[in-house]
């Protein structure tokens, strides 16, 4: 018995492009932001079971006729080579990427905009690259006067200061790789350029979380929080639309903290024509129409604070977080009663290092156990060996559960392996000669040119794809290179393999 289906990728798709149509409609242009990922969104597809990760580019070529995209990046962020946790990528290789895959949907682009340029070399070397691939590139200053002086603001000196993106479609999705892209100052500052000439545009903002028509503590709505615990995000009823309607809804707090400067601007620019009342009425996200099974969303949703528990708490371990961040995700997890051992591989893969280790009583070795959950719920586990990482041998064992090999029989020849060791030992002058995970998948795909076993396990690993897979240690570089390929959700224990403190 598979996971539940929680959510209806085609129900979404057609009351979500209704909706953004009927917005459009109101103007000649409307500039939409969208917030959070545009490709493979994985929070997402992990809270509401059954979403397609890259549902927001189906919307988009749904709507290519009508609709082309404006990609923001932040100057600074090129600069410090910042790296996207999520895809261990920079925020540059995020932003080519996300232009070849528009490209690869049909979805017509309009240029870039790099934002809060201040001639910063890596940007400035970033715009050539771009523009000697013909892409069109634009450069936007900081706002001056943001966020109190409107009138600096709407000034030549404010937004009258940055270039004008020419657009041919009515509708103009502006996107850019994580926060802090600069996504509403250019939204902001072409619905300036297009108000100036008296050219009718309008403004609405994509936000997939947190759901505005959820409860406040639905636990989708608290995963947000989990996921946005560095930021220090919350959500909150929105009062603005409380007050107008008599309706609660729900938003976070940046968005309503910065509404009444947001609404003061739309005024000003509209002539007091502005239809929105509260942030709840700038958005168009209708996600939560796609829900079809709401308790398998609440336990995914749960699952996945917990999961967010163990990275963050790997985070806090290793310096690259602050305490308050951990401390928000466990207030979240006694809300909801929930404790890191809920999460079903956690326990099997400390038993399975606990094996190891009373396996070779006397050893001061080290000694790693993981555990993976197959689609029907089977717990597979494996552990280190001075062949493999406790990573690699637990997708093995996966593997050949899948395709229905006996574990007696292997999958990888001894010469291959011990060229392997080898290389890492007396080429590379490496420590440890074990095979990490993306070390063990490539000699599986050798293995599987002679062998008809091997080939039937490489084959059975698409399989893993969304699959649970807890370590009893924090994975080596190779093994989160390894799981991150195999798209596996991974947490582990905030402890090193050599036994660093936790």
């Amino acid at each position: 018995m598979g996971k539940a289906i929680g959510f209806d990728n085609d129900k979404y798709l057609d009351e979500q492009a209704r909706f953004i149509m009927e917005r459009a409609d109101k103007a000649e242009k409307l500039y939409l932001e969208f917030g959070g990922k545009l490709l493979w969104d994985f929070h997402a597809a992990r809270v509401l079971p059954g979403y397609d990760p890259n549902v927001k580019m189906r919307l988009l070529s749904r709507l290519a006729d009508r609709a082309e995209v404006l990609v923001c990046i932040h100057a600074g962020a090129i600069e410090r080579n910042k790296l996207r946790g999520d895809f261990g990528i920079t925020y540059d290789a995020d932003a080519m990427r996300l232009l070849e895959e528009l490209g690869e949907w049909s979805v017509p682009v309009a240029g870039v905009v790099i934002t809060r340029y201040e001639g910063q070399p890596a940007a400035a070397q970033f715009r050539t690259k771009l523009q000697r691939r013909g892409v069109k590139v634009y450069t936007h200053k900081a706002t001056k006067g943001y966020p109190s002086d409107v009138e600096l603001i709407l000034s030549q000196e404010g937004y009258g200061a940055n270039e004008y993106v020419p657009t041919t479609k009515p509708i103009v999705v502006v996107t850019g790789p994580g926060p802090g892209s600069g996504k509403l100052a250019t939204a902001l500052t072409m619905f300036y350029h297009d108000r100036h000439a008296g050219r009718p545009a309008a403004y609405s903002k994509f936000e997939t979380f947190p759901v505005w028509n959820l409860p406040l503590k639905h636990p989708v709505n608290l995963a947000y929080e989990a996921a946005t615990a560095d930021l220090g995000d919350f959500n909150c009823v929105d009062p603005f639309h409380l007050e107008a309607y008599g309706v609660t809804s729900i938003n976070y707090n940046r968005d309503v903290e910065v509404f009444p400067v947001l609404h003061r601007i739309l005024q000003r620019m509209t002539g007091g024509e502005v239809d929105y009342r509260s942030p709840t009425d700038m958005g168009v996200n209708r996600i939560a129409s796609g829900i079809t099974d709401d308790e398998a969303v609440r336990e995914a949703a749960r699952q996945e604070i917990v999961r967010r528990y163990f990275r963050e708490a790997r985070s806090f371990a290793f310096g690259s977080s602050e305490r308050e961040a951990l401390r928000r995700i466990e207030a979240l997890m006694e809300e909801l009663e929930l404790k890191p051992e809920d999460r079903k591989v956690v326990l099997p893969a400390r038993k399975a290092a606990e094996e190891a280790r009373s396996g070779k009583k006397g050893d001061k070795g080290i000694f790693c156990g993981a555990a993976l959950e197959l689609a029907d719920g089977t717990i597979v586990t494996g552990r280190n060996s001075e062949l493999f990482h406790a990573a690699g041998a637990v997708v093995l064992n996966a593997a050949k559960l899948l395709a229905g090999i006996p574990d007696r029989i292997h999958l990888l020849p001894p010469a291959v392996t011990a060229s392997i060791r080898a290389l890492k030992r007396d080429v590379l002058g490496r420590r440890s000669e074990s095979l990490n995970l993306d070390e063990t998948l490539i000699a599986l795909s050798v293995s599987a040119a002679t062998n008809p076993a091997a080939q039937a396990a490489m084959e059975s690993l698409k399989e893993l794809s969304g699959c649970e897979i807890h370590l009893s240690h924090v994975p080596s570089p190779g093994d989160e290179a390894g799981l991150r390929n195999l798209s596996l959700n991974a947490t582990s224990d905030p402890v090193l393999a050599g036994g660093l403190p936790r």
